[in-house]
């Protein structure tokens, strides 16, 4: 099992996709562990980008990811962070294939819907950016059998 981050960034949040994003996420067997809404302040924005500060194209992107609320959430499952990121699609939704998320409902390279952490440590990273311990509230689903074989 596997965990990663997601937040779902104020384009989605302002288009009313929340709920679609989401449901593609649970209909894939993915279990939500951790979920808020929040704004990004401009502190946490330059912690969460911080190879990306210095960068001619850090101060549209802070501007952004702090312009309206997000919904973080930590997603757990097989391979979380591998398949959340080709359940998005490519970082352009013009460069996306259509059945992925971006593909479906993106246009834009930066208003993109979606942030998923791209590998282990940035996972582990991001999700202690977003959420302590204490908000996290794994759980079983029962009908984990009827989503992958006992030895998976």
């Amino acid at each position: 099992m596997q965990r990663t981050l997601v937040l779902l960034k104020p384009d989605c949040v302002q288009r009313r996709l929340a709920g679609q994003v989401i449901e593609r996420f649970e209909n894939k067997g993915l279990n939500i562990i951790a979920m808020k809404m929040m704004r990004v302040t401009p502190e946490l924005a330059r912690k969460h980008y911080h190879e990306h500060v210095d960068k001619p194209f850090y101060p549209n992107l802070e501007a952004f990811i702090t312009g309206g609320p997000v919904i973080a959430m930590i997603l757990e499952g097989l391979n979380a962070i591998a398949l959340v990121r080709r359940m998005l699609g490519a970082t352009s939704g013009l460069d996306a294939m259509p059945g992925t998320i971006r593909g479906d409902y993106s246009n834009s390279r930066q208003m993109n819907l979606v942030h998923a952490s791209d590998g282990i440590e940035a996972a582990e990273f991001e999700m202690g950016l977003y959420f302590s311990d204490a908000e996290l509230c794994p759980y079983t689903p029962t009908l984990i059998p009827w989503l992958q074989a006992p030895n998976e």
